[in-house]
């Protein structure tokens, strides 16, 4: 018997082509197909194959009862678990580019609206007054409801806040602090929501590197955000910046609803071999009803992921809010230099992200434990911009400056790897809520590290500014090794 083509046809097409050639064999008229196949369990299914000779003597394969597998284009084929992966990537993009408009808008608008600075700093910290509010409740429902209720709410409740930002001004201060807080609100929920979904969706095998993309995704939102805004301006306004940036999450929706869902057995597309990767022979665990907070914090491993992110988000707010103004201030870079300069640290943690992601992987794969991967990974996020930083008051020129500043940032980006990958580690089932812990204590470390930093320069100098950074990366270091652990601890 010899095999089936490889390249087969549409299910009806096949019946009929098989038909006919029952019938015209019938009369006398042999009118046989050629095909070759690589012999699989997967290639006919209850089917039953006969051989018959043909004119020159060799065998004909004929389809006399069953069918074929449809074969199905290739974007039919890729893999459900990162077609989710990928639309997570897409709400993080969209998520910072709708963070970082305001921050090229807001000269335009201070000019329009003669809004001094004290204004313009009241107007970008309101952001964070929701940002903080949805950290934790956004993992509390995300763990409940599904990341996908949660996500989809989050990427359209701030898509509407970014589109009404214009108007808000238009209106007056107030109307655009609520605006601004409410964005918060809808982007405080993302990172928790994201979380569930991944620790539903991802093997241990695939998690620092889908992560890694993931986060990303809100690497290079900075930087498109950063890189369309002025043009957007200069051409249409900047009103036009909320409009265009702010309708995108609707096209975002519209996939989301199509193609994501909250869990593996909640997709009736989801192939039986795809679910045995997924799970690895485990069940999938119900949505939980009851978060057992008196046993998440009783746990090391706990308050090691939130000291953690505590100390790693100093360090990375601080360079990412006030770079531009050491760039202008000690570099002497002009604000168009210091504009450009910016997106290079987003670039470089993009980069290095995904890097990290393939390499923690590989070493899970080659049978390193998850615990010494991410303690390795988390390390490297730590000690990496630690070092580069303390050599920045021993370099001499620009160029090397910027260097240590990529290097700096670069190397922080292994901590997706590391503390952000390690909420699913030690608790699956409660990743949103861990999230959102580790998080709110990040978020506040920014808040704080900010106005820190403003302290000091009034005091002291840069290298006084870098000195804390650098002790609390050495702190996180510390914690970190001693208190964390790749194995689950949450059930």
């Amino acid at each position: 018997m010899t095999s089936f083509g490889c390249f087969l046809q549409p299910r009806m097409d096949r019946r009929v082509r098989f038909r006919s050639s029952i019938n015209e064999w019938g009369n006398s008229r042999i009118n046989t197909s050629r095909a070759y196949y690589k012999s699989e369990d997967s290639d006919i299914t209850d089917g039953v194959v006969d051989s018959l000779p043909s004119a020159d003597g060799s065998a004909e394969a004929i389809l006399v009862d069953g069918n074929l597998h449809n074969t199905s284009p290739w974007w039919q084929q890729f893999p459900r678990r990162w077609v989710i992966v990928l639309l997570c990537f897409a709400s993080f993009l969209l998520c910072n580019m709708d963070r970082v408009n305001m921050s090229i808008a807001i000269l335009p608008m201070s000019q329009e609206y003669n809004w001094s600075s004290a204004t313009v700093g009241l107007i970008q910290s309101s952001f964070f007054w929701g940002y903080l509010l949805t950290q934790i409740l956004g993992g509390i429902w995300a763990d409940k409801f599904g990341g996908k209720v949660v996500l989809g709410f989050g990427v359209v409740w701030w898509s509407f806040a970014t589109i009404m930002t214009p108007i808000a001004a238009r209106l007056g201060l107030p109307f655009l602090l609520v605006v601004r807080a409410f964005m918060g609100i809808g982007e405080g929920v993302a990172m928790p929501a994201m979380n569930n979904m991944l620790s539903k969706w991802i093997p241990v095998s695939e998690r620092s590197r889908s992560l890694a993309l993931v986060y990303s995704g809100m690497y290079l939102g900075s930087v498109t955000g950063l890189a369309f805004s002025p043009m957007l301006i200069h051409k249409f306004g900047w009103p036009s910046v909320f409009y265009s940036f702010g309708s995108l999450g609707s096209i975002w929706f519209m996939l989301w609803l199509r193609y994501a869902y909250s869990s593996p057995k909640d997709d009736p597309d989801l192939s039986a071999e795809e679910k045995k990767v997924i799970l690895g022979g485990s069940k999938p665990r119900e949505p939980v009803t009851v978060i057992p907070w008196k046993l998440i914090l009783s746990k090391p491993p706990v308050w090691a992921l939130i000291i953690s992110h505590f100390c790693h988000n100093w360090g990375t707010f601080i360079l990412l809010t006030w770079m531009p103004t050491y760039y202008n201030q000690v570099l002497k870079f002009n604000l168009t230099e210091s504009g450009l300069l910016c997106v290079l640290p987003w670039l470089t943690m993009a980069i290095f992200a995904n890097i990290g992601g393939w390499i923690a992987d590989t070493l899970v794969s080659r049978g390193l434990s998850i615990t010494n991967v991410r303690k390795i990974m988390q390390s490297i996020g730590f000690l990496g911009p630690a070092f580069f930083l303390s050599q920045l008051s021993h370099v001499k020129t620009p160029a090397m400056a910027v260097l240590c500043m990529a290097c700096s940032q670069g190397s922080d980006a292994f901590s997706q790897s590391g503390l952000y990958s390690n909420h699913q580690d030690i608790g699956p089932r409660y990743a949103g809520v861990l999230l959102g812990l580790s998080n709110t204590a990040g978020v506040l470390a920014g808040v704080f590290g900010t106005a820190a930093t403003g302290y000091i320069l009034q005091r002291g100098s840069w290298d006084d500014v870098f000195k804390v950074a650098v002790a609390l990366y050495l702190i996180g270091t510390l914690v970190w090794n001693l208190f964390s652990t790749g194995e689950k601890i949450l059930d």
